[in-house]
């Protein structure tokens, strides 16, 4: 299995209530190099920006990872 090199871009959707409860909603953009020169969205649900960008890129990477597979 090749190493797969990605980069994510995150944006916020919806803020984590005003009262400090729940999670936020981030769109978080991740593509990756050749081979894997691919790009995907994925919306998720987290505590911080941070947290969405790492599971943006763990999705990413398990997609690559199916799409070498097969």
């Amino acid at each position: 299995m090749a190493r797969i090199y990605a980069h994510a871009t995150v944006d916020i959707i919806r803020p984590a209530s005003s009262n400090g409860g729940g999670l936020s909603l981030y769109m978080v953009e991740c593509w990756g190099l050749e081979p894997c020169d691919y790009v995907r969205r994925y919306e998720i649900e987290a505590k911080s920006d941070n947290y969405a960008t790492q599971e943006g890129i763990r999705r990413f990477v398990a997609e690559m990872e199916a799409l070498e597979d097969t």
